[in-house]
Formats: C-alpha cells, sequence, structure tokens
C-alpha cells in the first residue's frame, strides 16, 4: 500500500461550497491527521488537527444556525 503524502495531499472541497473561491478543502493524509484550507490560495496557510479535534469542530458547526 503506497503511503499517503504530507507534501501532496489529496483536497477535497467542502460540499456546502457555493461558487467562487471561498471555499474549505480538506484531507486526511495520514490516520492522525486532519488538514484544512480556503480554496484562494490553498498552499498559503494549511491548518493541521487531529481527528478527534476535527471531529468536534464539525460537531460545533452543525449546531450553530446558519449565516449567510
Amino acid at each position: 500500500m503506497k503511503e499517503p503524502s504530507l507534501s501532496r495531499p489529496t483536497w477535497q472541497k467542502s460540499s456546502y461550497c457555493p461558487e467562487g473561491n471561498s471555499c474549505v478543502h480538506i484531507a486526511a493524509p495520514t490516520p492522525t491527521s486532519v488538514l484544512l484550507t480556503e480554496s484562494g490560495d490553498p498552499a498559503a496557510t494549511i491548518l493541521t488537527a487531529a481527528p478527534n479535534t476535527f471531529a468536534a469542530l464539525i460537531a460545533v458547526l452543525k449546531k450553530e444556525p446558519a449565516r449567510g
């Protein structure tokens, strides 16, 4: 099995993203890390979180009312 690469992660675009360049992208290059970036410049800032921390963030966001 090929090891995932941290230098070239496979990004997935959020399903809640409208058209345009203000989208969140996530990648899980290893079982112990989740990466987050913004589509406007995905290589500029990449946040790293543990899977349980990312799951907690998603749980909080799902409880918040939609803004827009």
